[in-house]
This record gives C-alpha cells, sequence and structure tokens, in this order.
C-alpha cells in the first residue's frame, strides 16, 4: 500500500509543480474600445485627432499628411484627405498602400 501511495505521489508530484506555475487567465474580458489589431493608420488618425483636441493645427496637418502618403489604403486616408483639402491642403493619392 505504501509503495501504491509512494508511485501515485511520484506521478502526481511533478504534475501539480507544472500546474502551479501555469499562467493565470484573467476572468474579466478585454473593453471592446481596445482593439487588440490597431493598424497604424489608426494610430495616426487618433493622434492626429489629439492634436486638434489640443488646437496643435499644425502637428495634426502633418500627421495627416504622413497618414495619407504612408498608408493611403487605410480606413482613415480619406477622412485625413479631406480634413487636409478643407484647410486648403492637398496630398497626392498614388493609390498604393502598406
Amino acid at each position: 500500500m505504501a509503495r501504491a501511495a509512494g508511485a501515485t505521489m511520484l506521478i502526481l508530484g511533478p504534475t501539480v509543480l507544472l500546474l502551479g506555475r501555469a499562467p493565470i487567465q484573467c476572468g474579466e474580458t478585454p473593453e471592446s474600445e481596445l482593439r487588440l489589431d490597431e493598424t497604424p493608420g489608426d494610430a495616426l488618425w487618433q493622434l492626429a485627432q489629439r492634436f486638434e483636441a489640443e488646437h496643435d493645427e499644425a502637428a495634426a496637418r502633418q500627421t495627416m499628411r504622413f497618414l495619407v502618403e504612408r498608408y493611403p489604403s487605410s480606413r482613415w486616408a480619406r477622412l485625413a484627405r479631406e480634413s487636409l483639402a478643407d484647410a486648403g491642403q492637398s496630398v497626392a493619392h498614388d493609390g498604393g498602400g502598406r
């Protein structure tokens, strides 16, 4: 009997140790506004919006120009292009994208 108990502990011991070191999973669901797949275009648009909120129009326009030139197929490129046009600035659109 003692031998069987010893064999069981020999098998269960490492298993318990391994499971004891497994990462703890969070029970909460991530907030919907925190996207895990943010693109560079998303980040640049948000940055331009922040600059506008801080009344730094030059930085906002420069960020939008970079967005349109570097990521013209981004979902925000059209809005950035329109915003630049409203400000009297234009950016060439080459139809490419990253």
